[in-house]
């Protein structure tokens, strides 16, 4: 069915449209948001009800924020998305959705979004502002300046995470933004890699600055970050002034890794985490007894 069409009867559109609009927000994107929990889950002891209501709703908000600036990211890169083998597929580059819809409801929506989160905690609602100018100067500008682009990507986990803790009115060590840092880094450069690989000889007529990468410089990156990453989270178990007992979580962040870059390497994925994260079982069964194993260690050791 093609929804563009003229001769489409306006009662069949007025029931698409929500779920375009739906689609728009890209859900399938919104596990990124799930760092959102980790300042919950460093305080599994003194876990409530409240703060996990609170955490749901900063997971809410932070799914519709980022999902006002994947509208405005589309809207700007409709054209170029036409000629993206996946992304053509998208709502407003398939002419499925009109653009200026989708950017009125983006305004609503991120206007609903920003009172909730001030009732919640004033200073989340202020974060969740700076996460969508930050990425709106994405999807405008920086998005082609070469290692800058994949620095912003990072820097929005490390406000997801901050936000997860305001949210809750809990603090998180350097050490631990640090690491989501550079995990967001890898995450990032692995994007970029899967891009210059998918698109090849037209890298440049879809994202301007694939131009200045290559998978040789991605991957001496790559290298960097992984190294550090590991170090970084390594220190953080000893020095973040939790029970030193933390260190036996060090393995499944190893495992972690090593699996994406496999993936990466081998498959030749890693051009959507949040598409790897559902579908590799190895993966999700890391994260859950990460988790488990952390809750574990902190309820009966601190």
């Amino acid at each position: 069915m093609n929804l563009s069409s003229p001769v489409l009867a306006k009662g069949k559109l007025d029931n698409v449209l929500p779920l375009l609009l739906l689609k728009q927000l890209r859900p399938k994107q919104w596990t990124k948001n799930l760092l959102v929990f980790a300042a919950l889950l460093f305080s599994f002891k003194d876990i409530s009800l409240n703060m996990s209501m609170k955490s749901l709703a900063g997971f809410i908000l932070f799914c519709l924020v980022s999902g006002c600036v994947y509208i405005i990211n589309d809207f700007v890169d409709r054209e170029a998305d036409k000629n993206h083998p996946e992304k053509k597929f998208r709502p407003m580059a398939s002419g499925a959705l009109n653009p200026y819809i989708a950017l009125i409801f983006g305004v609503f929506l991120l206007a609903i979004s920003l009172i909730i989160g001030f009732y919640l905690n004033a200073l989340f609602s202020i974060l969740l502002s700076i996460y969508f100018i930050i990425n709106v100067a994405y999807s405008l500008k920086l998005k082609n300046v070469v290692i800058l682009d994949v620095m912003i990507i990072a820097a929005g986990f490390v406000l997801r995470a901050i936000g997860g803790g305001l949210v809750i009115e809990v603090h998180f060590t350097p050490w631990f933004l640090i690491c989501t840092l550079l995990l967001a880094l890898f995450l990032a450069l692995s994007k970029r890699r899967h891009e210059l690989i998918l698109l090849q000889d037209s890298k440049g007529s879809h994202r301007k600055v694939l131009e200045h990468y290559s998978p040789e410089l991605i991957n001496q990156l790559n290298s960097i970050v992984t190294t550090a990453t590991i170090i970084s989270y390594s220190l953080f178990t000893f020095t973040s002034g939790r029970t030193i007992q933390l260190m036996w979580t060090i393995p499944y962040v190893l495992y972690g890794i090593f699996r994406y870059l496999y993936l990466i390497y081998m498959q030749d994925k890693g051009g959507s985490p949040e598409k790897v994260l559902i579908q590799d079982k190895p993966l999700q069964i890391t994260i859950v007894l990460y988790a488990l194993t952390v809750a574990i260690i902190l309820y009966y050791f601190e």
